[in-house]
């Protein structure tokens, strides 16, 4: 029982810093404009009969920028992939919706070459929202990354705090 109890602390900090440092690359990277995949960063620990099962949850377009998106015309931006525009099994006008909405809180407008005036947020968000589909959306690996990172230290220290609750355990048993 003290075993589970130290995997599960294990698990804990394991998962805790993969989402802290997750929410912290969003923040570095200019990715956190409405917060709503920073928040929506969580983990679940189930212990099992087995040991312990560790799931991690976000917004699904979370999994588009750590991955990133092939585009239509060029693979160029995220050739490992695997999602790609133009497969025909997202919503249609999605893309364009979340650039027009994106535009308006930025505020940004491109200007006519020819006349200098503004363009409206509807048509730079379309012009922005072609762009992507055609060339695709570059990985941002901000979850992988700490993820990873973590990984590659978490056998050492699963190893040890597995050993202690056994040790404990064991002490228990022969006190009896």
């Amino acid at each position: 029982m003290l075993a589970d109890k130290a995997l599960q602390e294990e698990l804990n900090k394991f998962a805790k810093y993969v989402i802290q440092q997750s929410r912290s690359n969003l923040s570095k990277s200019d990715k956190n404009d409405t917060k709503a995949l920073y928040n929506s960063l969580e983990y679940n620990i189930e212990l099992t009969t087995k040991g312990a099962e560790l799931g991690f949850s976000m917004e699904q377009y979370g999994e588009f920028q750590d991955k990133g998106v092939r585009g239509k015309s060029s693979s160029a931006k995220a050739p490992n992939s695997p999602f790609r525009f133009g497969s025909g099994t997202g919503r249609k006008g999605g893309l364009t919706e979340a650039m027009q909405s994106y535009v308006k809180r930025r505020r940004i407008q491109f200007k006519d070459r020819k006349t200098g005036r503004f363009l409206s947020y509807q048509s730079t968000a379309f012009l922005i929202a072609r762009s992507i589909y055609q060339k695709g959306i570059k990985p941002s690996l901000f979850f992988t990354k700490p993820f990873v990172a973590a990984f590659k230290r978490l056998p050492d220290d699963l190893i040890e705090a597995y050993s202690i609750g056994l040790e404990k355990d064991l002490i228990k048993l022969t006190k009896r």
